[in-house]
């Protein structure tokens, strides 16, 4: 999967991450698509993300989400969110 993220601080109040999914028609069809979002989804609630961590962050996920034991996609959306939280932390979030 790619992840693109984003700082979100031009709000007066930023609060707490907004997370987004882009499922193109490329991967199936709509229950293929709908399946992909859920296991993200769950994948997103299961490692959650810091709320006082306020950034913009789409998930594009490749067609093997769909057959990837779950246990391997939670790893790499939490893989990432790590990605993110070390950016931050650096001052790099872009």
């Amino acid at each position: 999967m790619t992840v693109f993220y984003l700082l979100r601080g031009s709000e007066p109040e930023p609060k707490g991450p907004r997370i987004g999914f882009t499922v193109g028609k490329a991967l199936g069809g709509a229950a293929k698509r709908n399946r992909i979002k859920r296991r993200l989804r769950e994948a997103v609630r299961l490692n959650g993300f810091p709320e006082a961590l306020a950034v913009d962050v789409v998930i594009n996920p490749k067609r093997s989400a769909l057959r990837v034991e779950f246990r391997e996609l939670e790893s790499e959306v939490a893989k990432a969110f790590r990605t993110v939280e070390k950016s931050r932390e650096k001052g790099k979030l872009r």
